[in-house]
């Protein structure tokens, strides 16, 4: 192959699992502006975004103001972003996510992996351990002064919820457990078991791994 060779002809000859994040995005964008050539724009958006999975933290108002990056293509990335989120929590809905942890998790990383700010999400599960919805419900730095599981488990109530999990992300993407990420657990595991509402897991997410409290815990 060429240096040469443009994304677009790469992929007819090679196939679309060839082409780094680079090209795949600058298939998307298109066009470059005034001497930048489409490639270096999309290398400069993953550059920025500081990665794929960054990609989603950016709003309209954000790649509107990226040299290049106009109403139409700030549309279509937000669109391409979406359906991939949307796929992902799809993917997670009719199976057991205790047998197959990892569709939950690929879900997770792209709702909140890549957030600047910790946010607490719950997960509610049947009986059959099928998503049946999720609700974000705190944001800022995990403390048990404010995740009430009142709030939680009204929620819970709400979708008929048989168990569920607790997730919050850590933006610096270390994903041990602090002490407050244990004893909030200790909370939500007392809350539920009086609940009959038990809670499955704490997932700690960030955009390059996660870590589960219930193994973490089982294992001290």
């Amino acid at each position: 192959m060429e240096h040469t060779e443009q994304p677009r002809e790469k992929l007819v000859r090679y196939g679309v699992r060839s082409l780094s994040d680079a090209e795949l995005l600058a298939l998307l964008i298109r066009s470059g502006f005034q001497g930048k050539p489409v490639l270096e724009l999309a290398k400069d958006l993953l550059r920025k975004s500081k990665g794929l999975l960054g990609l989603t933290n950016f709003d309209y108002q954000t790649l509107i103001q990226i040299p290049g990056i106009k109403k139409a293509k700030a549309c279509e990335l937000l669109a391409l972003s979406e359906l991939s989120r949307r796929m992902a929590l799809d993917q997670s809905l009719d199976v057991d996510i205790v047998d197959q942890p990892l569709r939950l998790i690929n879900w997770l990383k792209k709702e909140m992996g890549g957030l600047d700010q910790e946010h607490f999400l719950v997960v509610f599960l049947n009986s059959k351990n099928h998503i049946l919805g999720y609700q974000m419900l705190f944001r800022g730095g995990l403390d048990r002064s404010i995740v009430h599981p009142r709030e939680i488990y009204k929620h819970a109530l709400a979708y008929s919820a048989a168990r569920i999990i607790v997730v919050h992300n850590h933006p610096s993407g270390d994903t041990s457990p602090s002490e407050n990420d244990r004893q909030v657990t200790q909370i939500l595991e007392e809350a539920g078991t009086t609940m009959g509402i038990p809670l499955l897991d704490h997932i700690i997410i960030s955009k390059s791994g996660y870590k589960s409290l219930r193994e973490t815990l089982q294992k001290d």
